[in-house]
């Protein structure tokens, strides 16, 4: 005869966490109807605490879908990308993509939830110091003109920005306040919509596009010289030049400038 295979408790754990995250498993051996229907009511609860996390934060975005609506697809979300991390600022990964999937009619509500997820990402990012304007003229009184050209900046960690084709700065202002009427949030050009922290408040803007791919460009390594060709080429010199400045300017006002290399 051979023995029964005797399950580690880290085995055991695993097998447990399976039956939680996914109805169609077989049951182990030994399991009854009763330790079933336990299983059942235990993995009904566990995705209840997850739709209720993924709610706290998005609240904008569940005020305006709706909660019916907002359930069944914060549901279908912890029912089909599972957490894989201990914490529960996590629960909510990758849902504004699922969004995306299920409100392909109404793609603000992608947007929108989006922004809270962003702003939820910075408010919980690395501290960090912005660069300010003065700190900035110390170290570009020593700039040759090559050094402008190859000059790379890092930005606050927790900055992110997204290409949008609906004022969802509007629409989260209005959601935030009860006596507030449903804006028009329709945009006549697309925008891009930044997110980071300012102290210990997230917060956003919303820029043109070729300020949007600017940052975009800087952000993923390209150098302030490609930056400005970048613009010459959507805007024409003349403008592109005053703008390249005036977009730096902007960054350093608004703190999401941390540093600066040459």
């Amino acid at each position: 005869m051979i023995a029964a295979q005797t399950l580690t408790l880290a085995e055991k754990q695993q097998e447990f966490m399976a039956q939680v995250l996914d109805d169609e498993r077989a049951l182990p051996d030994g399991w009854t109807p009763r330790h079933a229907a336990g299983m059942d009511i235990y993995r009904n609860a566990y995705r209840a605490r997850l739709v209720d996390a993924v709610r706290d934060t998005y609240e904008r975005t569940a005020k305006w879908v709706g909660e019916d609506a907002y359930r069944q697809a914060a549901a279908h979300h912890v029912i089909t990308h599972p957490p894989k991390s201990w914490t529960l600022d996590h629960a909510a990964d990758g849902f504004p993509e699922t969004l995306r999937e299920l409100f392909t009619n109404n793609p603000e509500v992608a947007e929108l939830g989006w922004l809270e997820w962003a702003m939820h990402q910075a408010f919980v990012a690395a501290d960090a110091e912005p660069m300010d304007a003065a700190k900035f003229g110390e170290v570009a009184a020593s700039f040759a003109e090559e050094d402008w050209a190859s000059m790379r900046l890092t930005f606050l960690p927790g900055t992110e920005q997204l290409p949008i084709t609906h004022d969802i700065g509007k629409l989260w202002r209005a959601l935030g306040d009860e006596q507030a009427e449903t804006p028009e949030f329709t945009l006549e050009q697309p925008l891009h919509c930044i997110v980071w922290r300012e102290g210990f408040k997230p917060v956003f803007m919303q820029v043109e596009q070729h300020e949007g791919h600017a940052l975009e460009m800087m952000r993923g390594g390209a150098s302030y010289g490609e930056m400005c060709e970048t613009l010459i080429e959507i805007l024409g010199e003349e403008r592109a030049v005053a703008e390249a400045g005036a977009i730096l300017g902007r960054w350093l006002h608004n703190g999401l400038i941390a540093s600066v290399e040459k």
